[in-house]
């Protein structure tokens, strides 16, 4: 007996991907159907509006995921610096495979539907916003003021952000490692 979800859960996971791999306008539901081992059927019975509605819930999918890589990061350390360098350690590992990165498909299809899709453009940055709260919320629990965590936690995500893009041209993990080498300097030590 299949899972309630399963085939939902499927497709939204092989759009990720596929976004993820060649892009939002590049991805066909066609490509999606056949990936997923779906049936033309489901697809259109779980995302009767289609493909960005798909794309919608592949960001909130990689949204909650890159959520829990965060918190477990952030759960590492009591220090800031040491928890934030985790987190861009394993993102940036994840270059040794770039076949098989999770978690990029958010900033690549921010900066390809921005401007054509209101809903996937706030889902985007609802997403990112969730991200930098997350260090936010880390930086508070530091001794940081609010107004100074969220701007710091917002710059964080936006440099880790840069950082993948950098890191996908170039193939290499080098480009997040030296932003982590400057987490240190931009958190300056409370105390």
């Amino acid at each position: 007996m299949k899972v309630k979800g399963e085939a939902r859960e499927r497709i939204i996971q092989t759009a990720a991907y596929l976004f993820q791999l060649q892009g939002y306008h590049a991805t066909g539901l066609n490509q999606i159907i056949k990936e997923s081992g779906s049936p033309r059927g489901s697809v259109y019975y779980h995302f009767p509006k289609g493909k960005e509605e798909l794309a919608i819930e592949a960001v909130k999918y990689t949204g909650k995921y890159i959520e829990e890589q965060l918190k477990e990061s952030m759960a590492k350390s009591s220090d800031p610096v040491e928890a934030i360098q985790h987190f861009i350690s394993v993102t940036a590992n994840q270059f040794n495979d770039p076949e098989h990165i999770e978690g990029i498909p958010v900033g690549l299809l921010a900066s390809e539907t921005a401007l054509i899709s209101e809903p996937l453009r706030c889902t985007c940055v609802e997403v990112f916003k969730n991200w930098a709260d997350i260090f936010a919320d880390k930086l508070m629990q530091y001794g940081y003021d609010k107004e100074e965590a969220e701007e710091l936690g917002m710059t964080i995500n936006s440099m880790i952000e840069g950082g993948i893009m950098f890191s996908l041209a170039h193939k290499d993990k080098e480009p997040l490692l030296r932003i982590s080498n400057q987490i240190p300097y931009i958190l300056r030590k409370k105390g």
